[in-house]
């Protein structure tokens, strides 16, 4: 099995809004046991983020830098910003003091009252650009029904895309449930990437025809893009298993050199890992 990346793992040592995924799945959701997954599953790297905390607001990012240390390099930080002035300035300056660890950010559409295209975080894109850092974006669909999906819809990027073409842009979750929008995306632009994060959780009792139907249109928008280049493995940990996310991967209708990329290659030249 190719060594594998995982660009999306939330992680704390509080109880945080990520607990009832974990519990849902089986997880004890602690340092330990991501890591103890990561050896299992031949994972060399992941990238870790922010989760939601109860109170709707964030781990700190200054958090998300101490875990990673704590992990002995195994993960690196992706800082979460807000849309607020503060918080970007914030951000850039965290970043800047720990750039040789800080790789990329990530904006939380849907879970905030703003757009991809907020002048606010001109800044971070201009910091970005200039850096080659990634930003990620949730994309699709929310874990609340309060979420703002006319700001998370894949298609609401394609503005940013246009403007900032030195920009490197995640969509993470593909866009579910919107592949199609993502796949274009990503086919329109050469700085539209796609993650994989968080998709296997769901189905209920068609849980297999859910799984399914997933791989049905990761494949697709892989046709469609004309290759796997651009598409990224995450597993959104505690969200869904490393065993499920990973079991998507391969299920793909897609060559096994197509699979490596996905798994691997292509987050090391992305995140410059």
């Amino acid at each position: 099995m190719p060594r594998v990346v995982d660009v999306h793992i939330h992680l704390s040592e509080r109880e945080d809004g990520l607990v009832r995924y974990a519990r849902m799945n089986g997880l004890g959701y602690d340092m330990g046991e991501l890591l103890s997954a990561m050896r299992t599953h031949g994972i060399e790297r992941g990238l870790l983020l922010s989760p939601p905390m109860l109170d709707g607001g964030l781990l700190p990012n200054e958090e998300v830098l101490r875990l990673c240390r704590k992990s002995g390099g195994l993960l690196s930080p992706v800082l979460t910003v807000d849309p607020t002035a503060k918080e970007v300035k914030h951000g850039l300056k965290l970043a800047e003091e720990n750039r040789r660890e800080v790789k990329g950010f990530k904006i939380r559409l849907g879970y905030v009252d703003s757009s991809a295209d907020n002048g606010v975080f001109s800044a971070l894109y201009d910091y970005a650009e200039e850096k080659g850092l990634p930003v990620m974006f949730h994309t699709g669909d929310t874990a609340t029904s309060t979420g703002r999906l006319t700001y998370s819809h894949p298609l609401a990027l394609d503005a940013v895309a246009n403007e900032r073409e030195e920009l490197v842009i995640v969509l993470c979750h593909f866009g579910n449930p919107w592949f199609e929008d993502a796949a274009e995306l990503i086919y329109k632009h050469p700085n539209v990437y796609a993650d994989t994060s968080g998709l296997s959780a769901g189905g209920g009792a068609y849980a297999k025809e859910y799984m399914d139907w997933l791989a049905g249109k990761i494949s697709a928008a892989i046709y469609f893009a004309g290759g796997a280049e651009k598409i990224l493995f995450g597993t959104d940990y505690p969200v869904t298993t490393h065993s499920n996310a990973l079991a998507l991967v391969k299920s793909l209708a897609v060559t096994a050199k197509d699979k490596e990329k996905i798994l691997g290659g292509n987050a090391k030249r992305v995140f410059r890992l």
